[in-house]
């Protein structure tokens, strides 16, 4: 398989993964329902850099920075994915470092949240590697 087909193909699950860690950051969910600490995340607010906050706003807003990041990256595998049809080769740097950034917070995801997010990617980190391989010829 070519290396733009499987920068794609990674970018597409980068793309449902983003959208399922924003679905769920929408709700304001917790696995466990309303708890003692959401509810004080809630209502213990705090001035930061003049604004009033609540623990609640800094997870809300880091889970949607997350989002915006995850968006990020699947456009930017898709972009690659179009320069790998003729600079396949020279893009192996980029892809390298996407697939630390994924094993790394594979590692942190299934140490600190939960499995759906380390498999998630895992799955991604597996495409980048693959993608890398593939792209090892010229006529990638």
């Amino acid at each position: 398989m070519k290396a733009s087909t499987v920068l794609r193909i990674t970018s597409l699950i980068t793309l449902i993964f983003a959208v399922g860690h924003s679905l769920g950051g929408m709700e304001s969910w917790s696995p466990v329902g309303e708890t003692e600490v959401l509810k004080a995340m809630k209502s213990f607010r705090f001035d930061a850099e003049g604004v009033t906050r609540t623990y609640f706003d800094f997870y809300l807003g880091f889970g949607l920075i997350l989002s915006v990041y995850l968006f990020l990256q699947a456009v930017l595998l898709w972009q690659l994915a179009t320069l790998a049809k003729t600079e396949a080769l020279r893009l192996r740097p980029l892809i390298v470092s996407f697939f630390m950034a994924s094993v790394v917070s594979a590692g942190l995801s299934w140490k600190f949240i939960f499995a759906v997010p380390a498999i998630s990617f895992v799955v991604i980190a597996a495409g980048l590697g693959f993608a890398f391989f593939a792209s090892r010829r010229k006529d990638a």
